[in-house]
Formats: C-alpha cells, sequence, structure tokens
C-alpha cells in the first residue's frame, strides 16, 4: 500500500532548494546530517538573524509576521518563512531572504513557491505571488507562483523523499556549483568523478566485439 504525504515525515522546505541547487547536496545534509560552513552559509546565517526571532509587526496596515511556521499535510512539507505579509485586501506575500546581489536562482524560486504552497493550505488562499530579498543589494525579486514552479515543487519533494526512501547518495556533479558549496571537501566530487571516469574507462577495454 502507498503510503499518502501525511503518512510520512514531512520534508523541511530548505530540504527543497539544495536539491534544487544539488541533489547530493541535499543528500549529504538530509540523509548523512552532514554540514559544514563557509563564509557563504555564515553570510546566509548573518541575513536570516534578521528574521529568525518569531513576532510581528504592523506597516502601514500590512501585518508583518517573522519566523512564521510552515506546513503542507497535503505535500508532507514542513518549515517556516523568514516573512510573511498579510494585507487588508487579504493578500498573502512570503518574502524569502537571501544574501547577496538580486538575481535569479531557480533553487530559491523553488524554495519560496514551496512557502507559497504551504500558505495555501493552511489559509485555504491563493498566494500567486512572493519575493526574495536580496541583502547585499537591499532589493526584492518579485516571483510569481505559476504552474509550472508549482510543479517543481511537487516533483522536487517526490525525488527528496525517494532518496531519503533508498538510502543512497546522488552522485556528484563537479561542476561550476561546486566552487561556493561548503560541503566540498565531505563531498570530494574531484575524486569521485575521477574515479567514475576511470571505471568506465576500465568497463570499456572489456567490451566484446560484435
Amino acid at each position: 500500500m502507498t503510503q499518502t504525504a501525511l503518512e510520512l515525515d514531512p520534508i523541511p522546505l530548505a530540504a527543497l532548494q539544495h536539491w534544487a541547487y544539488c541533489p547530493r547536496q541535499c543528500g549529504l545534509i538530509h540523509l548523512e546530517q552532514a554540514f559544514e560552513d563557509n563564509i557563504h552559509t555564515a553570510r546566509g546565517q548573518a541575513v536570516h538573524h534578521l528574521v529568525d526571532a518569531p513576532g510581528y509587526e504592523m506597516k502601514a496596515g500590512v501585518k508583518v509576521e517573522r519566523a512564521l511556521p510552515l506546513w503542507s499535510d497535503r505535500l508532507g512539507l514542513i518549515g517556516k518563512a523568514d516573512l510573511v505579509e498579510f494585507h487588508p485586501d487579504g493578500t498573502v506575500y512570503p518574502v524569502e531572504f537571501k544574501h547577496g546581489p538580486k538575481r535569479q536562482k531557480h533553487y530559491d524560486d523553488i524554495q519560496l513557491a514551496a512557502q507559497a504552497l504551504c500558505l495555501e493550505d493552511m489559509l485555504c488562499r491563493s498566494v500567486p505571488m512572493g519575493a526574495i530579498y536580496h541583502a547585499s543589494s537591499h532589493r526584492r525579486r518579485e516571483v510569481a507562483i505559476t504552474p509550472a514552479l508549482r510543479e517543481k515543487v511537487i516533483a522536487t519533494a517526490e525525488a527528496i523523499r525517494a532518496m531519503l526512501a533508498c538510502g543512497t547518495l546522488p552522485p556528484p556533479v563537479n561542476d561550476v556549483r561546486c566552487r561556493e558549496c561548503s560541503l566540498k571537501g565531505i563531498c570530494q566530487p574531484e575524486a569521485l568523478g575521477e574515479s567514475s571516469r576511470l571505471r568506465r574507462q576500465r568497463a570499456d577495454l572489456f567490451v566484446p566485439e560484435e
């Protein structure tokens, strides 16, 4: 019998961002419980300290909730939103804080969309838009929660759940993403990539002739 999302351990919202960036990074963090800091993670933590303390305030009639717990029993997701704005007209608007300049990153958009889906399930209200706040430039980048982005959230959650169920780490990517990854020393993408290349070469030596 297939388990529903409600019957499974919920997946942290941050795991979706990790998987979309690099499946192996997600596996090391959420399957192997491995983590290391570097300058990029330290900067991210510093940014999130701005909104880590739960609470709310009113700004020009808009209720601003910080560190708001989120969940979706339907999708089996759990986490929190850095900031959610509740506008007088009923608009619900999640804002995810990220360090770095204003630029589009699909893995950040997936995490924001997952927050929007959780808010929709919790509040029974449509959440069509959200924003990424880029701390370095002090600017927001608005993100439309499109049907395609919603499908990516669901597909990503399913992929993570399948990885956790089988208990196998995804292979290393060994590309430009590795340069800024704090887990590069644990992952060892170059060494593992070279081992895979040598195995393929050895296998090719013994391919029978037709």
